[in-house]
């Protein structure tokens, strides 16, 4: 009777692992389906990819650090200008004069 107890308990176990091997298989099939839904869904919205971002964002910052320096550099020259005396003769000419002298 021990025999027929074992070989219960084994087809049991084998019955046990199927279904487990069964249910991992559904498990990848619906991953793979939710995944590719989800893509489907995110590239209608036209979501930016994370490397995209990223590259957009460096770009930007490195242009804000150049505007930042530029005016800084446009602050100094304007500083320079200010303070510096200036003849009569070095005043800088303005447009509107040119146009005028030319008529």
């Amino acid at each position: 009777m021990s025999t027929g107890s074992n070989r219960i308990l084994d087809e049991f176990a084998k019955l046990v692992t199927d279904a487990a091997g069964a249910a991992q298989g559904v498990r990848r099939e619906v991953e793979t389906a939710f995944k590719g839904q989800a893509e489907r869904i995110l590239n209608s919205m036209d979501v930016v990819q994370r490397e995209e971002f990223e590259a957009v964002r460096e770009m930007a910052l490195k242009a804000r650090a150049e505007n930042d320096r530029l005016a800084a550099r446009i602050a100094e020259l304007e500083e320079r200008l200010s303070s510096s005396p200036m003849k009569s003769s070095e005043a800088p000419v303005r447009a509107s004069s040119r146009v005028a002298s030319k008529k």
